[in-house]
């Protein structure tokens, strides 16, 4: 694996746009790149949760924030004007399947129309030399298949959600073969997988759910306990994202489609999460599944992640028990009443394996 000490020496005092900062992966890369010691700009909505990780980690104290919605084409091109960055990880989305059925215009609006602003502004920034556009795995035809999906796979998510990623993975296509190779701007698209750690407030998450039954003193409600998902801690995504753009922006031909996933063994059933999640917490956390008439989701759903492997020698360093650990690290020093950045800031370290 590419030294994660390389990584370190990489990003320092490079300008890094991110567009989704105040979301939660937004805010453990904001805390990353901020200990690697780049210019960190951050372009988002306010946080869409109560509480948010980006609040209660204090991570506005570690970027330079732009409060903007990507569909304001006029607005995101003066912030690209000003900031000029090298590096673009984009983030921003409207990310919950369930709320994709809600409101399926807006989802559009944002995972596809917010990726054409992007591009557009990256194609329109000299500065910019490598550009990561973050999907997911729900991007793939889902034909339930035992294997996982290739990134040769064909795209057509069911849901508004995973469809309009599928969509945003094709403009970026497009956009690098019509504009940004010819304008030496590097690209890649990287497709992770169910991601966990401390700080997630979202609803309609597993490991969300079960952290706020802990804190109401209840027992976990499961809603689809034999969905299998592959599972990861947060921070091993991110820094794959980190690892693509350093390893592009000096190699063009490592740029292309990634998966990013967790090894066979960590693609479990909810239910196996949750009884994971249970042994960890310990203090009597128990949950039983419910019945609930939810929209479609997929319930099987495997990356193949051969291609980052062999391109980087990637591997995953923290296994889905270890995961939630660091998640139930995380969640008990935030209800202790604890300085959650620093607890961040540790996870970072240990990940990195850094004294």
């Amino acid at each position: 694996m590419e030294s994660l000490a390389g990584l370190k020496n990489f990003y320092k005092g490079k300008k890094v746009l991110l567009t989704g900062h105040t979301g939660f992966k937004g805010s453990w890369l904001c805390a990353i790149l901020h200990y690697f010691g780049a210019q960190v700009v951050g372009v988002s909505l306010k946080p869409n949760t109560v509480p948010s990780l980006y609040e209660v980690g204090n991570i506005d104290s570690l970027v330079y924030s732009y409060i903007c919605d990507i569909r304001n084409l006029k607005e995101l091109q003066e912030i690209f004007e000003r900031e000029q960055p090298e590096i673009v990880f984009h983030l921003a989305a409207q990310p919950i399947v369930l709320d994709s059925y809600t409101d399926p215009v807006y989802t559009y609006e944002t995972n596809v129309m917010g990726t054409v602003h992007v591009l557009e502004c990256i194609r329109k920034t000299s500065s910019v030399k490598s550009f990561v556009n973050v999907t997911t795995d729900k991007v793939y035809q889902n034909k339930e298949w035992e294997w996982g999906y290739r990134e040769i796979d064909r795209l057509n998510g069911y849901d508004p959600y995973s469809n309009s990623k599928s969509c945003s993975e094709l403009v970026t296509d497009s956009y690098t073969k019509s504009f940004l190779n010819d304008l030496g701007i590097i690209v890649s698209t990287a497709r992770a997988g169910n991601v966990i750690g401390g700080g997630d407030f979202a609803n309609f998450r597993i490991i969300p759910d079960c952290v706020r039954a802990m804190e109401e003193g209840k027992e976990i409600e499961v809603r689809n306990p034999n969905s299998t998902r592959p599972y990861q801690h947060v921070l091993e995504p991110l820094f794959a994202y980190l690892m693509i753009a350093q390893s592009q922006y000096m190699d063009a031909d490592k740029a292309g489609n990634y998966n990013i996933g967790p090894d066979e063994t960590d693609c479990i059933t909810t239910g196996e999460l949750a009884t994971i999640f249970c042994e960890e917490w310990r203090d009597g956390a128990k949950w039983h599944a419910i019945d609930y008439n939810a929209p479609h989701e997929a319930n099987f759903l495997k990356l193949d992640c051969s291609k980052l492997k062999t391109t980087f020698g990637w591997k995953p360093r923290w296994n889905v028990r270890e995961a939630v650990r660091k998640t139930v690290e995380w969640s008990k020093s935030y209800f202790a009443g604890e300085n959650v950045l620093d607890t961040m800031q540790k996870q970072i370290k240990e990940y990195m394996k850094e004294e």
